[in-house]
């Protein structure tokens, strides 16, 4: 039997521009999800008592196709993740899965789970970014580039595109995320602000600006200038709004949470979705946030990757 865990994500910095070539930062949070795995002697393959299903469980059949495993297996997971709320939970459960599935098969290396993690994921959703399965597997910092740096743990290639992923050093951060409860489909966006970047040497500086605000953001963290690193959030979400990817009500949360934080911005694909706040006062910008309408979350990070428990 082999159980492991795996946090969840944000990302600090980045989001839509690491698309295009530039770099990003996210960070693990404290919320995980958990799997346990054992051969069995039964039929059938069950996941919390239950057959398991390829299609609902299409993360984890993924990975036990990657791997070659055909035997029968005993699945018990559980999660304190939200699912398409912007925090790496896809990420979270391929890699505690194929963490479990690779210490079954006695091989295990974090490299080689990240970047099998970031195949499972790119074959599901039909296109991925490697950040959010290293986030996950590393834990702590990770800063994704298009060139190889202080912190370098491995590279991942796809189609021509080579991601260079680092390690960082940060002080622990106090996080509130914001859920505006409003569903946006990623690949429509992200679609959208393609086109933009395609048509628009506007949005093409609004990218490479945001290149070197991410830069700026990784120095400011790696300096414990958390006043900096909130400007640099408030910076980045105009420019994130500028591509098209904010809402009404992640502009609402944001400007409600701004009173008692650092700065706050949206995470992940936007247009709905999640924003974050960084702060010291976790608790009043929780009430704000949730006066604005939205459902707020305590998060922090956590340098506590990959776990065999």
């Amino acid at each position: 039997m082999v159980r492991c865990s795996a946090p969840g994500k944000i990302i600090l910095f980045g989001e839509h521009a690491v698309v295009y070539g530039e770099p990003a930062v996210a960070i693990a949070i404290d919320k995980r999800f958990r799997c346990e795995m054992s051969f069995t002697h039964g039929d059938v393959t069950t996941i919390n008592g239950m057959v398991f299903d390829p299609e609902k469980q299409n993360y984890l059949d993924r990975a036990m196709v990657k791997l070659g495993i055909d035997e029968s297996l005993e699945i018990y997971t559980s999660t304190e993740l939200m699912s398409g709320a912007g925090i790496g939970s896809s990420a979270a459960v391929t890699v505690a899965s194929l963490g479990c599935l690779f210490g079954l098969k006695g091989d295990v290396d974090k490299g080689t789970i990240a970047k099998t993690a970031f195949e499972v994921e790119y074959e599901v959703q039909g296109g991925a970014s490697p950040i959010d399965t290293s986030t996950s597997t590393q834990g702590g910092c990770v800063v994704i580039s298009s060139s190889k740096g202080p912190g370098y743990l491995w590279g991942v290639s796809k189609r021509g595109t080579t991601w260079n992923i680092h390690e960082s050093d940060i002080p622990k951060l106090k996080l509130v995320l914001g859920n505006t409860g409003v569903h946006s489909p990623t690949g429509k966006l992200v679609g959208k602000i393609r086109q933009f970047y395609k048509r628009s040497d506007y949005a093409k500086d609004i990218v490479q600006e945001m290149g070197v605000l991410v830069q700026k953001g990784h120095q400011a963290l790696k300096d414990e200038d958390l006043e900096g690193v909130g400007r640099l959030m408030d910076q980045n979400q105009r420019l994130l709004s500028c591509l098209g990817a904010s809402h009404p009500k992640l502009d609402a949360l944001i400007d409600a949470a701004r009173e008692h934080s650092y700065g706050a911005k949206l995470t992940g694909v936007g247009g709905g979705g999640v924003m974050i706040a960084l702060t010291d006062e976790p608790e009043e910008t929780s009430k704000a946030i949730e006066g604005a309408g939205g459902k707020a979350y305590i998060l922090s990070s956590t340098k506590r990757g990959l776990s065999f428990e």
